[in-house]
């Protein structure tokens, strides 16, 4: 394992836990619908909350963003630093064997 591999893994890491506690903090669409609600309710209030908001929609987007980009790099790390032995050597390998052990059984 590369140090670029684990430098990747901590930030998949940091971000799909900061992704999840972004997503946790959001409020939902629905609430302040009811009829009694919205009362007490300043002006100052909602912009404060709608900033809020704003801001962890942002958050979520970048974090989700950064999230997808460093999964995509560990893949593409991962596919072209494969080991030599893959599945489809091993596929040919286990044909091989088994034509050699016909051919051998044939004698």
């Amino acid at each position: 394992m590369s140090v670029v591999e684990i430098i990747l893994g901590a930030l998949l890491l940091i971000a799909s836990v900061v992704l999840i506690i972004v997503i946790i903090l959001q409020e939902g669409n629905q609430q302040g619908i009811g009829v009694v609600s919205g009362g007490a309710d300043t002006f100052f209030s909602k912009n404060k909350a709608r900033s809020y908001d704003a801001f962890l929609s942002r958050a979520t987007k970048w974090f989700a963003v950064g999230f997808v980009v460093v999964v995509l790099a560990l893949n593409i790390i991962a596919y072209f630093t494969a080991p030599a032995d893959t599945a489809a050597d091993t596929a040919d390998t286990a044909v091989t064997d088994v034509v050699e052990a016909t051919a051998a059984s044939a004698e």
